[in-house]
């Protein structure tokens, strides 16, 4: 007998992919990078600039979003684990940079939780967010006028940013904001190679009648503060399975340039 808890979860997936939102489709799977969750390890914190490391060059993807978007909710659903990455029900507890290796060996990427902004962010948080950008950036340019594939030995290299958006809540304008300047920095800097997506996360709390709506609204306003963000995927971690989590694998296996 099917229990009224899967049946709910059942219904609740379905509904959500009735959403009217295009699904992101990627070209690369991350079956073999996250089908092991034992792979995934924590490597240590930046807690301020000083303290940053520049890696052994695994591609490093980095996800950010506003204090009570559900980040370390959803990074423990892609990593396969409980509590590898520190959840609470209070916002805004990552107050660092903190790096997880994922993969099996050396690893295949590096996955980086970063402190959440808006009113329950610091100024410093976000100052540490700027300058770990700046610095994987500066990484890459620094390279250019050596061989490429003395480039590709040597350089770490952030691949994506990806920004987490609550669906029931929507933007706001620190969220605007930071869409804005992601859009700007993705442009500005020429052999710069990180693109950015958004993710669109506790779709499944919303109502079944305005859940709908409310995610096209959000996809409207993330089109028109930020042209060049890629197509936001809809997620629903609490969900058993959860939604939406294979595709972000996919997003973020495509991004490092894994296949499978």
């Amino acid at each position: 007998m099917v229990s009224s808890l899967a049946l709910g979860c059942a219904r609740q997936c379905c509904r959500l992919r009735k959403t009217p939102i295009r699904p992101y489709s990627s070209t690369a799977s991350g079956t073999s990078v996250f089908s092991q969750p034992k792979d995934a390890e924590y490597l240590y914190s930046a807690v301020s600039p000083p303290t940053l490391r520049r890696l052994h060059g695994l591609p490093e993807i980095i996800v950010t979003g506003r204090a009570n978007a559900g980040k370390s909710t959803l990074l423990n659903a892609i990593l396969g684990r409980r509590d590898l990455v520190m959840s609470s029900k209070k916002p805004g507890k990552t107050r660092m940079l903190n790096f997880f290796q994922v993969g099996p060996d050396i690893g295949k990427l590096v996955l980086v939780d970063s402190p959440g902004y808006g009113a329950r962010g610091r100024p410093e948080w976000g100052s540490l967010f700027d300058y770990y950008l700046r610095r994987r950036t500066e990484c890459v340019l620094s390279w250019i006028s050596v061989s490429a594939a003395l480039m590709r030995a040597r350089a770490s290299r952030l691949r994506r940013v990806y920004i987490l958006f609550n669906s029931i809540h929507g933007l706001n304008e620190a969220d605007k904001m930071m869409l804005r300047d992601l859009d700007t920095r993705s442009q500005s800097w020429e052999g710069n190679k990180w693109t950015f997506q958004a993710v669109l996360t506790k779709a499944d709390k919303a109502t079944q009648t305005d859940a709908p709506d409310r995610i096209a609204k959000i996809r409207e306003e993330i089109f028109e503060a930020a042209p060049t963000c890629l197509p936001p995927i809809v997620t629903a971690a609490g969900l058993s399975p959860p939604f939406g989590i294979t595709e972000v694998r996919n997003s973020i296996a495509e991004a490092c340039g894994i296949v499978d």
